[in-house]
């Protein structure tokens, strides 16, 4: 069984309820327990959070589970039944942060509203992650990632313009809000413990954080008129920018969105004339003719390995990177220069390669104690050890199935 690990990051002595499933509620969780707080995941006693079974599996357990659940202590807990309701209170009492991402009016349902667990802890900063958001006449849709993706205009951008919208390959919409909810609940603590204010409660929805990184879309619609479309990998700001494919059949990508980076890629590739080609001379020019030079830059790509690209752009300082598969990634001596990607002993699966606890701190920084723990592992931990039940009393929340 995987006990607590030792808190050693900024948020030492932090209490964290998780009452979610799947993606984006764990991300907040997995996030704040690599940085030291308390995580006490709560999972019903039959199935657990979904998670554990989505995805890729090896000996039977779920490798999203063993990313997301990491450092996290695993309880089971039957919200729907009315003794589970007051093992919950008993949590939530002395918890600071309360995460949920069930559809809304699901707690409300189970008499665990905000306005009831604030009587219990007015400290206590509850976050809602839900698809659409607590109110709106979408609210109590079913909402997932895919469906923020489609709706905040991300899927329309994505792509090429002779091809149909393109959706991403993982939880884009998920791993964003819970980055920005994340970042939402440092606030709120930080007004209830510096600012001598209250708990509250933080409402946010899969599809407004994406929606917000997508740049002045509002703007540029309000104000030109204008609707950006798919553009493929080429950006409608500067150029050049896109994908380029070598000699020897490998992929690399440039960015040159300031202007002594683009007279810099024209050094790289052996065409200094083209800085005064009035074609190119201003980032401007070189949008209204990025297909022709494009076919400049690919040209003289497909002349050189890849390997040749890099070390003539890296001599003249421009700006460039190697495509990369997660096979590059582990195999690139920055990422294991930076210990990006640590070992892990895990009793499932042996030892395991996961994304270390990011970013850096200098004082008190994160890590990985352990991954995804089994199903309860920590109920005897949580309800025994920190909420005082005995032995008679777990064992007859066990025969209920409240456990």
């Amino acid at each position: 069984m995987s006990e607590p690990h030792e808190a050693v990051g900024p948020l030492d002595g932090l209490t964290v309820i998780e009452a979610g499933s799947m993606i984006s509620g764990p991300t907040v969780g997995r996030l704040m327990a690599d940085f030291g707080a308390d995580v006490i995941k709560i999972e019903h006693p039959e199935f657990g959070d979904h998670l554990r079974n989505f995805g890729p599996k090896k000996n039977g357990a779920g490798l999203w589970w063993k990313y997301l659940g990491r450092n996290k202590r695993s309880v089971t807990l039957n919200l729907g039944s009315e003794r589970g309701q007051v093992v919950f209170e008993d949590l939530v009492s002395e918890a600071d942060v309360l995460v949920e991402n069930f559809r809304p009016g699901t707690f409300e349902k189970w008499n665990l509203g905000y306005d009831r667990l604030r009587e219990l802890n007015p400290d206590l900063v509850m976050l809602r992650l839900s698809g659409f958001g607590q109110d709106g006449p979408y609210a109590e849709r079913p909402g997932f990632g895919t469906l923020a993706e489609a709706m905040s205009g991300f899927a329309y951008l994505n792509g090429f313009p002779d091809r149909p919208p393109l959706l991403p390959p993982t939880g884009l919409a998920d791993g964003i809000a819970a980055l920005y909810s994340t970042f939402a609940v440092m606030f709120a603590l930080y007004h209830r413990d510096v600012n001598g204010g209250s708990g509250q409660v933080i409402d946010t929805s899969l599809i407004e954080p994406i929606f917000s990184l997508l740049g002045p879309q509002p703007l540029r619609y309000d104000q030109l008129g204008e609707i950006e479309s798919r553009s493929g990998n080429q950006s409608t700001s500067s150029a050049p920018r896109n994908v380029y494919q070598t000699g020897d059949d490998r992929y690399v990508a440039i960015s040159a969105s300031a202007q002594p980076i683009a007279m810099r890629v024209f050094d790289a590739i052996d065409r200094p004339d083209l800085k005064d080609d009035p074609r190119f001379e201003t980032n401007a020019r070189r949008l209204a003719n990025v297909d022709e030079l494009d076919a400049i830059i690919e040209g003289w790509m497909d002349e050189h390995t890849r390997a040749e690209v890099l070390e003539a752009f890296e001599a003249a300082d421009a700006t460039i990177a190697p495509i990369y598969n997660v096979e590059d990634i582990l195999a690139d001596e920055h990422y294991q220069a930076r210990d990006a990607v640590v070992g892990i002993a895990d009793e499932q699966l042996g030892e395991a390669r996961v994304q270390d606890a990011f970013p850096r701190f200098s004082e008190t920084p994160g890590r990985v104690e352990y991954l995804g723990p089994e199903l309860g592992a920590h109920n005897d931990a949580v309800y025994g050890g920190r909420l005082g039940y005995d032995d008679d009393t777990l064992a007859e929340l066990e025969s209920e199935g409240v456990i």
